[in-house]
């Protein structure tokens, strides 16, 4: 390894070992945020569907929202995950790169 690269691996890395075995998915988070708190959710679209008045439309229209919000909250947050996993973490998050340090 290059001084340089030693230099900026001392500055930039925490020197934290690695999570194997809590990132990832699914994990417990990911069971109480889809199968607990979101059931509002899931009860609102089922609604727009089943409920009375009917409009199919709108309630597609509601769902491709839904779906566009989501993405553009996640998405950018999946790159930055990595960004700051690669930068102060020595590597990319577990999904991505093998698990540990």
């Amino acid at each position: 390894m290059s001084l340089s690269a030693a230099a900026l691996e001392s500055v930039l890395y925490a020197g934290v070992g690695g999570t194997e075995g809590l990132t990832g998915f699914p994990n417990i988070g990911t069971y109480l945020i889809f199968g607990v708190i979101l059931v509002p959710v899931y009860t609102m679209i089922v609604a727009w569907f089943v409920g009375e008045p009917r409009d199919t439309k709108t309630a597609v229209m509601g769902v491709v929202y839904l779906v566009g919000i989501t993405l553009g909250m996640w998405v950018p947050m999946f790159f930055l995950t990595v960004i700051i996993g690669i930068v102060f973490f020595g590597g990319a998050p577990e999904p991505i790169s093998s698990p540990g340090p």
